[in-house]
């Protein structure tokens, strides 16, 4: 159930507060939910639940958690007893997950007040990892010593991720504590955590520290991975320290342990990560006169970071080059490519690319002949737009309804408002509600091209549109009997959103 804009809007000015009327329109929809399905509901709610009250009532329960001062008590008001169940607690600390104290409070009201709710391993993680987030250790400490009295253990992902936030917040003691504790919640020393400690010691700068748990790694066999050496290259990298983050790939190359992707792609990653723009420009033009071909994932990142610069005609020389000594480009090469050469209108080079990804065995999706369209449409070449749009909807995947709008937007910047219009009933047709201010927009500039008549049946199609949508709501009214419409003050823009939402 939607709350009306003038009772979102007071609950913005008062976020401390929970009106009347919130709490009624609350509790009907969780009485819905549990009268209707009884005391054995399980899941979503129940069988036969719809998600929209399903999801309404986490929304509104996660904004209480967030902003509500006395949350117990409200929460209690709210008679939701029946549904409070695994999956809507785990749901409602992912969704107030830096609200740390908040999340505590509302875990323990959860298994104070429900005895039938038993607590499992996802929710405490995820408790611990908003409780890490947000720096309430001692808080964090005491739900890991909850876990340990059940006999429940901590995954390697929740430690790893706990030792990283040490880290960004320079508590390096507390990160090596907690590394040398690991085993003491049931969690093994893998790969795993071994990154994440060596990520808290180049966070603080203590490359000494980070060889020295390199080398304490290789001893207890476990085996470096991929991010194992880009932490500690990006680390050297931020630091302006090339020449140890090329001795440190010599040395485990030397002893068998080489990195899963080659270390000249690594040192590029590290550069970019580290903001060196220019060194890693540098190494990657060094390596293609070499004959050497980077690392499609290396290129995309190079790619997108010289794009954001400006540096197009560069990118486009890079691309190519790479591309005859044999690399495989992916489809995120190819949106990052079309998208950037599209922007500064080099749309033959953009067509060039993008019959290269066809010919790849890539069909085109919506993301990635937009902006083609659009770069088509900024030059006057409406024509060739529309033909090559006609093109997609056969050779690709069908347009969305942002492709759409955009086209709209762009052939009325154009003065060309009646393909305006028949993309406008296109829409409609495909089930793909356009908004509001797109009917304004053609309405009125075919009344001002003269074009009465069709600005007329626009008008139709809108109201047409209009009435269909409040059958809708009616349809979704009656799905709650003790639901007044009243309350939920819907608008026709607001429906359309909503809709289109659930469509999208």
């Amino acid at each position: 159930m939607l709350l009306s804009g003038r009772l979102i809007l007071r609950l913005r000015r008062n976020p401390n507060t929970t009106s009347t009327v919130t709490l009624r329109c609350l509790k009907t929809i969780t009485n819905t939910i549990a009268t209707e399905h009884g005391s054995n509901t399980t899941g979503r709610g129940g069988r036969g639940v719809s998600n929209d009250d399903y999801f309404t009532t986490i929304h509104h329960v996660s904004n209480i958690v967030r902003r509500d001062i006395y949350m117990e008590r409200t929460l209690n008001k709210m008679c939701i007893s029946t549904i409070v169940n695994s999956e809507l607690v785990y749901r409602v600390l992912r969704s107030c997950c830096n609200c740390g104290i908040e999340s505590f409070r509302f875990f323990n009201w959860a298994r104070t007040h429900h005895p039938q709710y038993d607590p499992t391993t996802f929710e405490f993680e995820e408790l611990l990892k908003t409780l890490a987030r947000t720096r309430h250790w001692e808080t964090m400490w005491k739900v890991a010593h909850q876990m340990k009295s059940r006999n429940i253990s901590i995954s390697p992902t929740v430690i790893s991720f706990i030792i990283e936030h040490y880290g960004k917040h320079g508590l390096i003691d507390q990160a090596v504590e907690l590394f040398n504790r690991s085993k003491n919640f049931n969690c093994p020393q893998t790969t795993e955590i071994y990154n994440s400690l060596l990520f808290a010691l180049c966070e603080v700068k203590n490359f000494q520290g980070a060889y020295a748990l390199i080398r304490r790694m290789v001893r207890k066999d476990a085996v470096p991975d991929k991010r194992t050496y880009s932490i500690l290259i990006n680390g050297w990298c931020s630091a302006g320290k090339m020449g140890e983050a090329q001795e440190f790939l010599e040395e485990m190359s030397r002893k068998g342990f080489n990195p899963p992707v080659r270390g000249r792609d690594l040192l590029i990653d590290g550069l970019l990560n580290a903001g060196y723009l220019e060194s890693a420009r540098g190494l990657v033009r060094k390596m293609t006169k070499e004959g050497f071909v980077p690392d499609v994932g290396t290129f995309n990142s190079l790619a997108e970071a010289v794009s954001k610069s400006g540096e197009v005609d560069f990118c486009i020389e890079l691309y190519h080059d790479v591309c005859r000594l044999g690399l495989c480009p992916d489809i995120k090469t190819y949106k990052i490519m079309i998208t950037t050469v599209s922007k500064v209108g080099k749309i033959d080079e953009a067509f060039k690319i993008l019959h290269n990804s066809i010919e790849d065995g890539h069909r085109p999706f919506p993301s990635l002949y937009a902006p083609i369209l659009k770069a088509l449409c900024r030059r006057g070449q409406f024509d060739d737009a529309f033909s090559f749009f006609s093109d997609m909807k056969v050779k690709g995947h069908a347009p969305n309804r942002p492709v759409y709008t955009m086209l709209i937007k762009m052939c009325g910047r154009g003065g060309r408002f009646v393909e305006a219009a028949n993309y406008l009933v296109e829409m409609t047709e495909l089930n793909l509600s356009p908004m509001s201010r797109n009917f304004d927009m053609v309405t009125d500039g075919l009344k001002n091209c003269g074009k009465h008549d069709l600005a007329k049946k626009i008008e139709q199609l809108e109201i047409s549109l209009r009435v269909s949508l409040q059958k809708a709501r009616r349809s979704y009214l009656k799905q709650g009997n003790s639901r007044d419409e009243g309350n939920l003050g819907l608008t026709h823009e607001s429906w359309t959103e909503r809709k289109c939402q659930l469509e999208d």
